[in-house]
């Protein structure tokens, strides 16, 4: 019995880490968390006083 839940609980750890080895998200293949991007905002010099 402690074979089996041993040799179970390996599948389960090869399985887990290939899938997020598969499901990364560095490509930005979309969905899930990407990159975030950096938007231009604008900045008035002038104060107005």
């Amino acid at each position: 019995m402690a074979e089996l839940l041993l040799a179970s609980s390996v599948l389960a750890l090869f399985g887990l880490a290939f899938w997020l080895t598969t499901n990364s998200d560095d490509d930005n293949g979309g969905g899930g968390m990407m990159q975030p991007v950096l938007v231009p905002v604008r900045v008035s010099r002038s104060r107005g006083h």
